[in-house]
């Protein structure tokens, strides 16, 4: 187990995914889970270890709602170490299949529980302003509660503004978002790429 916990640290310290998208609302980039994944191949052979990830659904009678338990696993076969995400499924989204719902959920869970395996931040100092990550964790959290809660005006013109074209993660630098937010927002962004797709 010391030698997988010296191989994760190893890749932890090395690994750089880069961030493929642009958020032109807040002028910055971010990255998907497909950067991650993308960025973590060189590491497999190199060091002789699997990356895989595994969803679980999981009911909670408390908010009568399904969650997806994502969990990726670094392995080298004899050891694992694991880091989960959990991802609320909204089944009410109106215009979207079941099947779009959960995928949605799923991509999301994935590219969270891949980063806490590898501790890539993807908070909103880290993604979305000028300092890099320099500022503290603390000054983080201070900003993040400082953000106003989207009403439900504002919440509305959000939905209209992602199923234009535009980016979740512009209006989360904006206010605070409850899970069921932002999960309609995400699922309303995978509407619009299934939409495109399909045009």
């Amino acid at each position: 187990m010391k030698e997988l916990n010296q191989k994760l640290a190893t890749i932890q310290t090395e690994l750089k995914a880069k961030k493929s998208s642009y958020n032109s609302f807040g002028k910055y980039y971010f990255r998907k889970a497909e950067d991650i994944l993308e960025a973590i191949k060189p590491f497999l052979l190199k060091h002789n270890v699997t990356v895989t990830i595994n969803e679980e659904l999981v009911i909670i009678e408390s908010i009568n709602a399904p969650m997806l338990k994502s969990t990726a696993t670094i392995s080298d076969g004899e050891n694992a170490i694991h880091a989960t995400s959990m991802v609320g499924v909204d089944l009410n989204q109106k215009g979207m299949q079941t099947a779009q719902q959960f995928g949605a959920a799923s991509s999301y869970g994935k590219k969270y529980a891949l980063g806490n395996l590898f501790l890539i931040d993807d908070t909103q100092d880290a993604d979305g302003s000028s300092d890099h990550g320099k500022k503290s964790k603390a000054v983080t959290k201070i900003k993040q509660a400082a953000k106003p809660k989207i009403t439900e005006a504002q919440m509305k013109k959000a939905i209209e503004y992602v199923a234009a074209g535009g980016e979740v993660d512009a209006i989360k630098t904006k206010y605070q978002l409850t899970v069921v937010q932002e999960q309609n927002l995400l699922l309303e962004n995978e509407k619009r790429k299934d939409t495109a797709k399909a045009s």
